[in-house]
């Protein structure tokens, strides 16, 4: 019988998750958002995790959303598998090849952490630049041998302009399907004609020259070595068109992270049994 692996990766606005087979690779992935939802956890539970996969070996979660979101996780796990066990990860010192390069590294984001454990696996032996672009932008730089030197954490797009929107007088507050709707046809994101178009384009070009100034500085204390640029998140779509550096999309390092994590922690398990 096959033993499937479920990896769950909690973020502010929404939760990935995936099923990860015996070969490593994932299937069946999903999400859902915690927009808008209010009470009556279990009726929602039921259309979200009900799928049609079979019942997982054990479950691995990155949390970086905090207890409300880790409470209404567990009640929604309970539901359907209360016997299975669950192992909530952190930031370790050093795993998989990767070297957290924080004083404290249990501070780290654990959602940073296992994407950047997923991005040297996918593109090992570079210099990386990770992006990650969802409620805050973040930003790793990681060197070829595993080091990650350190990182840039800022508000992410759709948080810039709801901030915008919720302490200025004249100016709305959009959405991300809002402003996407408000892009939309512009072949280049400059100067908008409209207070949506110039709101959304001005937190969009705001994402990319951080972006790109960290690229900048990373490349040149690498003595102008390549480095891969990989981008994911929620808002790389509306910022990828206005970065002028190529870039790698990738939207899924969190949860190959977090397997590579799990397959990590439970041979060490084996070993020290």
């Amino acid at each position: 019988m096959t033993s499937y692996r479920l990896v769950i990766d909690a973020g502010n606005s929404r939760t990935k998750w995936a099923l990860v087979y015996a070969d490593g690779n994932l299937r069946k992935l999903g999400v859902f958002s915690y927009e808008n939802e209010q009470v009556n956890l279990p009726a929602r539970v039921t259309g979200l995790l009900a799928v049609d996969f079979p019942e997982p070996a054990d479950i691995w979660i990155s949390n970086a959303a905090g207890q409300h979101v880790a409470a209404r996780l567990s009640e929604m796990l309970d539901i359907r598998w209360p016997d299975i066990s669950r192992t909530t990860i952190m930031s370790r010192a050093a795993q998989c090849g990767v070297r957290n390069g924080y004083s404290e590294p249990t501070q780290l984001g654990t959602d940073r952490w296992a994407g950047m454990i997923g991005a040297r696996a996918a593109y090992p032996h570079e210099h990386l630049l990770i992006v990650t672009l969802g409620t805050a932008t973040t930003i790793e730089a990681l060197h070829a041998d595993g080091i990650f030197v350190g990182g840039l954490i800022a508000p992410g797009w759709s948080l810039m302009m709801r901030s915008l929107g919720e302490h200025t007088a004249q100016l709305p507050t959009l959405t991300p399907a809002g402003a996407r709707s408000a892009l939309a046809g512009k072949l280049d994101l400059m100067f908008g004609t409209n207070t949506p178009a110039s709101l959304s384009t001005g937190c969009a070009l705001a994402q990319a020259s951080l972006i790109e100034h960290a690229y900048v500085k990373w490349r040149a204390e690498l003595g102008g070595a390549p480095v891969r640029m990989i981008l994911g998140g929620g808002g790389g779509d509306v910022v990828a068109k206005t970065l002028t550096i190529p870039h790698t999309r990738h939207e899924h390092l969190i949860l190959s992270g977090l397997a590579l994590i799990a397959q990590d922690e439970v041979i060490a398990h084996k070993h020290s049994s």
